[in-house]
């Protein structure tokens, strides 16, 4: 089985969210179940030097895009045994950033055409492009257009994951009629045409062959207009083509019994996890304490993670017996508003603006509640990572969350955290409430936190899910 990832972002190369996780772990998994996967991206000036220094050139081509003449190479690396592949056009990738520039059209369209045309050079013919999110969905549709009576390409199928349907790529139509170099009909209500623009998602979705979600819950969901974006139609008339198959995290970065960057290392032990919280207490300024539930939020600030519910009921939050840490980035009036609740309330209020990775796993090992109450989670790591490190989720029942947290009940001694349905302030301080009164149960949060550090959410179970979809696919 021969699998080429095309994405526009992987760990550890080159991150800007979880699509990055995904492509980085996601091959390594399927390599171990004899999976050749391979992944290839845009070789962007923003990846680390020693990275840059170990690619190899293997071939220079050139295509045309649109007036332009775009000469590129190829590259080759291999990182935790897996080929990657890069394009490389200093025109196009070699800028500060990866996403927001005037001509992301015209960029993710080249390194969709190059990535077809790259194939024939590479040292083996993949059965499948495995394509990812908006920037990759020009692969399946000028593979149709451009490439299905070559001999070469004949044979390939094309899988296209949606990570967030809320991210379309967007273009004016006119424009890409312009630049892509297809025909009429592509440009259609049968085509990428969405609304008077033009989707490269939709181009990914209407051209693949098959389409994937990261959880069966997200699967169902954007099938139905509060979710679907615009897309629920096409996604439900694509039905009989679409599948969940959740997300995992890597288990051997994120592990407390070796993480590095942790005080103490433990995997279930109550005792050294309180350790660790009395660390980052210290560490961040709190008044050091066992007995106060340390709740811990991060992400990026952005509406979608449900920081206006957070916002709106602070104050009660903070009323409570609590601590509270943020860390994130994100949308100014969110920064502002948690920096004034910071110098409001220092004792029992973090936030921390600049990501820091080493922070997140110290939060992550010595906090007791890990919020995640977002709008709607296609999948969500950051529950799994906390569970992981015996942060007890709160969450709501959306996506990925409501397919990885289930409620406690007291009285069976099963689930492994707290969820609440609707969108609302009041219900998720209710559950709030509710977390925080267990915890002064000890021999049901015992309990809770055994059953949570035992939730197997690694990348095995969903790598082996995938290569049974890849079998099932060449069949049909």
């Amino acid at each position: 089985m021969k699998v080429l990832f095309v994405a526009s972002e992987a760990v550890p190369f080159i991150k800007t969210g979880g699509l990055a996780d995904v492509i980085g772990s996601l091959p390594v998994e399927l390599r171990k179940l004899g999976v050749d996967a391979r992944v290839i991206l845009p070789k962007y000036g923003e990846i680390a030097p020693r990275l840059r220094d170990k690619m190899v050139l293997r071939k220079n081509l050139a295509i045309t895009m649109g007036w332009r003449y775009q000469y590129y190479g190829i590259l080759e690396t291999e990182h935790s045994g897996v080929p990657f592949y890069f394009i490389d056009n200093d025109y196009f990738f070699n800028r500060r950033g990866l996403y927001g520039f005037e001509d992301d059209a015209e960029r993710f369209a080249f390194f969709s055409h190059a990535v077809l045309k790259a194939l024939p050079h590479l040292d083996f013919v993949p059965q499948y492009l495995h394509c990812n999110d908006w920037h990759t969905g020009m692969v399946s549709v000028f593979l149709k257009a451009h490439y299905e009576r070559d001999p070469f390409y004949k044979d390939i199928r094309t899988l296209f994951t949606i990570h967030n349907l809320g991210y379309q790529g967007l273009f004016p139509l006119k424009m890409l009629e312009e630049l892509l170099e297809l025909e009429p009909e592509y440009f259609t209500m049968d085509g990428i045409e969405f609304f008077g623009q033009g989707s490269y998602l939709k181009g990914g979705l209407v051209f693949s062959d098959f389409l994937t979600t990261v959880s069966k819950t997200y699967a169902a969901e954007i099938q139905a207009p509060s979710y679907g974006e615009g897309l629920d139609g096409l996604l439900k008339q694509r039905n009989k083509d679409l599948e969940g198959i959740r997300n995992g995290i890597d288990y051997r970065i994120y592990d407390p019994m070796s993480d590095p960057e942790i005080s103490i290392p433990f995997r279930s032990s109550l005792v050294k996890k309180h350790q660790n919280k009395l660390f980052l207490q210290k560490s961040l300024g709190l008044p050091q304490s066992r007995e106060i539930p340390l709740l811990a939020f991060i992400n990026r600030f952005v509406e979608q993670k449900g920081l206006d519910l957070i916002t709106y009921v602070i104050k009660e939050i903070l009323a409570m017996n609590v601590q509270l840490v943020i860390l994130g980035t994100g949308e100014k009036k969110y920064r502002d508003f948690f920096q004034r609740i910071f110098k409001q309330h220092p004792d029992k209020f973090f936030a921390s603006f600049n990501f820091d990775d080493s922070l997140a796993r110290k939060i992550y090992a010595g906090s007791d509640l890990f919020l995640m109450p977002s709008l709607y989670e296609p999948c969500g790591i950051g529950q799994m990572i906390a569970m992981r490190y015996g942060s007890i989720p709160i969450v709501r029942e959306t996506g990925g969350l409501k397919d990885t947290v289930k409620p406690f009940d007291i009285s069976s001694g099963e689930g492994n955290g707290f969820i609440f349905t609707d969108f609302n302030a009041h219900e998720m301080l209710y559950t709030i409430k509710k977390a925080v009164n267990l915890y002064q149960n000890k021999q049901a949060w015992a309990r809770l936190i055994k059953n949570a550090v035992r939730m197997d959410y690694s990348w095995d179970s969903s790598a082996r899910k995938y290569l049974e979809l890849y079998q099932r696919i060449l069949k049909i």
